[in-house]
């Protein structure tokens, strides 16, 4: 069996389709984890000890079942249970948020206990505030900890959207699904969709790179 080209030139249309669709699904799904992860990070590193320990829970819950299943009940039985419509695409969505939030808040967690208490003792000392040592003096330490850990985890999401194909959005594996049943060139499509996967991947992880490279403490 000869390679075509001319496969992969024909499909390209539908692909750029399913790409812009997994980039959407992954911007917004790590946009919302990102917030969430960081709420639920703080919470639990200094938190009340109740908020904390329901952050705890939604956590390992998170952490300890298949995102498959997660975006399954979502789509399938949260409609059943709270007697609504959800959208394919939002649910996607919803569970990438939920999702890498809980992985997220434990990168956060685990950054902010990292910085030594004398910085958090030092701006106690001066008077500020909780919030202003936290967003001014620790935040910052543990934000260049934290970027290693979160490029992973945005890698990780990204490659995870393509499991959403369970529930029928159309991104890029989905796209590559459907045209390799019309043509049955499956060396050819699943090439170029692997090839679309390692470009984004390596986008995001040198966009990441320079990130790092400029928060860097010389």
């Amino acid at each position: 069996m000869e390679f075509d080209w001319a496969v992969i030139r024909d499909a390209l249309p539908n692909l750029l389709e399913g790409t812009l669709m997994t980039i959407k699904i992954t911007f917004w799904g790590l946009f919302g984890g990102f917030l969430l992860g960081a709420l639920s990070g703080v919470t639990r590193a200094y938190g009340h000890p109740i908020l904390s320990a329901i952050a705890q829970i939604y956590v390992a819950v998170i952490r300890g079942t298949p995102i498959v299943v997660q975006v399954m009940f979502i789509y399938f039985a949260l409609p059943l249970l709270a007697d609504i419509r959800v959208d394919a695409e939002w649910a996607a969505i919803a569970t990438l948020i939920i999702n890498s939030g809980a992985y997220i808040s434990e990168i956060v967690r685990g950054s902010l206990l990292s910085v030594h208490k004398g910085l958090k003792e030092a701006g106690q000392a001066m008077g500020l505030p909780f919030h202003k040592i936290l967003f001014h003096i620790i935040g910052p330490v543990a934000f260049r900890r934290m970027i290693p850990p979160l490029g992973n985890q945005c890698i990780i999401s990204l490659k995870d959207s393509s499991l959403f194909i369970v529930i029928g959005v159309a991104e890029l594996t989905r796209q590559g699904q459907e045209i390799m049943a019309s043509n049955f060139r499956a060396v050819e499509i699943w090439s170029a969709v692997a090839i679309v996967y390692l470009i984004l991947t390596g986008l995001m992880a040198l966009g990441l790179h320079l990130v790092e490279k400029r928060m860097r403490i010389l």
